[in-house]
């Protein structure tokens, strides 16, 4: 072990199974370390404490706001916040901001707050004059509260880490999803990145599953809407897998036809980390060239979602289990962040 001060984990309220699942895979990998480490003869006493999700509790005050306790002792831990911030994205990201000082009152060793989904990560730039860069708000109100690390699943801008000054681990969802599509009926597949911005992004995945890679090229109609005026890559006679880091209104669904003029089949898949799904998206799922959207669950998602015929969920806990074990304990994590 890396660290003599005890590992907690606790969840705000945006995304309680998704904590639940990391916690119990943190126990398991927690037994495997021991029986290694007392076979080779080493010492295993500081080990011993079960891996236990947090005591805290959330409650909305009658006139709406927020309050938090934690029900336990932290001094001296190292304590993980796990809460995604999506919506209502200004009640999760005050609540975790309220933990976070809950824990650094409580004299806590080390805070890590572990955001699935980073809020106003589109507002990462002025796009204007006069605006506000919301996502650099974010980090500047985590820091001031006494943030210790930040851990993040693939945030819109990659330049956001550069915000911060305390230690950001970006991580991606993109060896989760990818695997999905390591599967015989994708070996006449291509990836495709919905725009020049995310090719890069697009290349990893192609890169790790040996796919061509297609790019979209558009043109900018107004300061909301943008639309595909052509397509740089083979796409001929292949199936599709449209890449990106969120999906809100589901405009990314509207290349579908521009893919399918190009040649491609007439299936097309989706693999993106973070479902927002507003009413839009779903509605153009109902496409029936869309066959599949494939998401993390970075993002906690109704029931109605997980049923959903054509959306697939897929957990990054074991991910970001091994994440969190391997900060605690002092070990490298440079095989898991993204790559920019």
């Amino acid at each position: 072990m890396g660290t003599h001060h005890p590992l907690r984990v606790f969840s705000g309220s945006a995304n309680l199974p998704l904590a639940k699942d990391v916690v119990r895979i943190l126990e398991q990998i927690r037994g495997k370390e021991i029986t290694t480490r007392a076979q080779r003869g080493l010492d295993v006493s500081g080990m011993q404490e079960p891996i236990t999700l947090g005591q805290s509790k959330t409650s909305r005050m009658p006139d709406s706001e927020l309050h938090v306790a934690i029900d336990q002792v932290v001094r001296d831990q190292d304590v993980f916040i796990i809460q995604p911030c999506a919506r209502p994205v200004n009640d999760n990201l005050m609540e975790l901001l309220l933990y976070v000082d809950a824990f650094r009152r409580a004299s806590a060793h080390e805070i890590t707050t572990v955001i699935p989904y980073y809020p106003y990560g589109r507002q990462e730039r002025m796009a204007k004059g006069r605006e506000a860069i919301s996502a650099k708000v974010v980090a500047t109100m985590l820091e001031a509260l006494g943030v210790s690390r930040v851990v993040y699943f693939d945030v819109h801008a990659p330049a956001t880490q550069g915000f911060f000054q305390v230690p950001v681990d970006p991580l991606t969802a993109l060896p989760v999803l990818a695997g999905y599509f390591k599967k015989p009926e994708f070996k006449n597949a291509a990836i495709v990145s919905p725009d020049v911005g995310r090719a890069k992004f697009a290349g990893r995945y192609a890169e790790q599953l040996d796919l061509p890679l297609v790019v979209v090229h558009k043109r900018r109609e107004d300061a909301k809407t943008a639309k595909a005026t052509h397509i740089v890559g083979d796409i001929q006679g292949k199936i599709p897998i449209v890449i990106d880091d969120v999906i809100a209104g589901g405009t990314v669904l509207t290349e579908v036809e521009e893919l399918i003029k190009a040649g491609a089949l007439p299936e097309v898949y989706f693999a993106i980390t973070h479902g927002v799904l507003l009413p839009s998206a779903l509605a153009r799922l109902e496409d029936p060239h869309v066959k599949q959207l494939v998401i993390s669950d970075t993002i906690r998602q109704p029931k109605a979602i997980r049923d959903h015929a054509k959306i697939v969920v897929l957990s990054v806990a074991e991910l970001l289990a091994n994440v969190i074990w391997r900060i605690h304990c002092g070990e490298s994590i440079s095989d898991l962040i993204e790559k920019t």
